[in-house]
């Protein structure tokens, strides 16, 4: 059974739970974050009803694996991966900010640029383009974070008006961002996969930025095929990807973005599967390494029993 929901009581522990989209995350004294990467899904803001078997570990696992690989360019939260499905790091206070970089135009982005809209995020983007089309040089076109609900796009300028960044900090997000783009792109092409849009989270730890949550995953991330894109895209063709992009095409094929009064269709037991099945392949294919499910019988005792065995060790 996919795992959902957690609700552990660590010691120490000193606030309640967050349940986010995906994470559940643990407050450990004031400096030790827990993150458990459930197999909930979402899309268009929105947690599906039914989880999705492994998700939570190929995500997790994918994450580290980008992390890991990053750290000597950004530095970032992770001390530990604890278990499968969860990792440990450094407690950061948060910016109110998604860094959303894209290098090609597809997604939300060629949706308003089909709509008509030329200027995303302060951004404005030549007549012309196509869906799927590299983008002249990757732009950044952040969000702000909801508690509840869409993020709203937002540009540079107004985020630093507004004080939701400094534009110290600001500059050093933006140049984190651009980093790291480079760095996912790079290791994408040598699997034989083009990186074409992420987003990134940042926060502050002792004075400075650091990369916080995820990183590179099919949640955060859209990811082509390098081998069919050309054909495809002078073909007029939707892309062969790996992302959850699929999972969005799939739910506004029956009706549903999200929008209120729409309700999510049936995700039965075959749809979970499917969507699973391409969340394993896709961290087969960017890591190079066969997935190795972890026992999904009595998971949450697992995943406590690996927690305070990390916890017992560190307080040593």
């Amino acid at each position: 059974m996919p795992l959902t929901f957690t609700d552990f009581k660590f010691p120490n522990q000193t606030a309640p739970v967050y349940h986010g989209k995906v994470r559940d995350v643990y407050s450990i004294e004031n400096d030790l974050l827990v993150m458990v990467a459930t197999d909930r899904i979402s899309a268009f803001d929105v947690v599906l009803p039914e989880g999705i078997p492994y998700k939570g570990q190929v995500l997790n696992q994918i994450a580290n694996y980008f992390l890991d690989a990053t750290s000597e360019k950004v530095p970032n939260w992770k001390l530990a991966e604890v278990d499968p499905q969860v990792t440990a790091g450094v407690k950061c206070e948060g910016f109110r900010v998604e860094m959303i970089i894209r290098g090609y135009l597809a997604g939300s982005a060629w949706r308003d640029y089909a709509a008509g809209n030329r200027t995303i995020c302060g951004i404005t983007l030549p007549e012309g383009l196509r869906e799927n089309q590299r983008l002249p040089e990757p732009i950044i076109t952040p969000t702000t974070k909801a508690d509840a609900g869409h993020d709203q796009n937002i540009s540079k300028e107004e985020i630093i008006a507004q004080g939701i960044v400094s534009a110290e900090d600001y500059e050093v997000m933006e140049r984190y961002t651009r980093t790291l783009f480079e760095i996912g792109t790079q290791m994408a092409a040598d699997k034989g996969l083009v990186l074409v849009d992420t987003k990134y989270e940042f926060g502050k730890h002792d004075g400075k930025v650091i990369l916080i949550d995820e990183v590179h995953t099919p949640d955060s991330s859209r990811y082509f095929y390098a081998d069919t894109y050309q054909e495809l895209f002078e073909a007029g063709k939707p892309q062969r990807q790996l992302s959850k992009e699929f999972v969005r095409q799939w739910l506004m094929a029956n009706g549903f973005m999200g929008r209120k009064g729409e309700k999510v269709p049936e995700m039965t037991e075959e749809v979970c599967r499917s969507i699973s099945e391409r969340y394993i392949e896709l961290y087969e294919h960017l890591t190079g390494k066969k997935f190795e499910p972890a026992p999904e019988k009595d998971a949450e005792k697992r995943i406590e029993t690996n927690v305070l065995d990390f916890l017992d060790r560190l307080a040593r």
